[in-house]
């Protein structure tokens, strides 16, 4: 064997191999790796745009909680308004209520008064003609002597 001869045709085996691979399997391996690598860049991208929009989400998630608070902030010292104007509405009855009740306490005060000073002056001019009648011994006719009762009694 002729060491020339078998490295010519050991040379053109390679060739051929070469070629073959060259042609028919490394199309499909560049091929395979080509879609993995834009696979891996596409799902680089979305995870980028993922997290830009995460970011994004959490800005307006704090915007609207910082709005709920404002909100409710708000809320909450409307009604602590609304509750002091309730409350001084209702101690402005009970002070009206109050002014009412006395009014009244007064004017029934003034009658129970006026009734009492109308018994009293009956009472002293019963007095009156008891001690008058004493006094002159005798009996005195209470009709008889009305208007001189009556006009006693005005003058008391």
């Amino acid at each position: 064997m002729n060491l020339n001869a078998t490295l010519l045709a050991q040379l053109v085996v390679f060739g051929i191999l070469g070629w073959f691979t060259m042609k028919f399997v490394w199309p499909p391996i560049t091929k395979a790796l080509d879609e993995r690598a834009s696979k891996i860049a596409d799902g680089l991208a979305a995870a980028d745009k993922a997290k830009s929009e995460l970011t994004l989400a959490n800005k307006r998630v704090e915007e609207q909680l910082a709005q709920t608070r404002d909100e409710s902030t708000r809320r909450i010292a409307d009604a602590e308004k609304r509750a002091q104007a309730i409350i001084e509405e209702a101690k402005k009855r009970a002070d009206e209520e109050g002014a009412k009740i006395i009014a009244a306490a007064k004017a029934e005060a003034e009658q129970q008064s006026i009734a009492a000073r109308e018994a009293l002056r009956a009472q002293v001019a019963a007095l009156a003609v008891k001690g008058a009648e004493q006094i002159l011994k005798r009996e005195v006719n209470a009709g008889v002597h009305a208007e001189l009762l009556t006009r006693l009694k005005t003058e008391l």
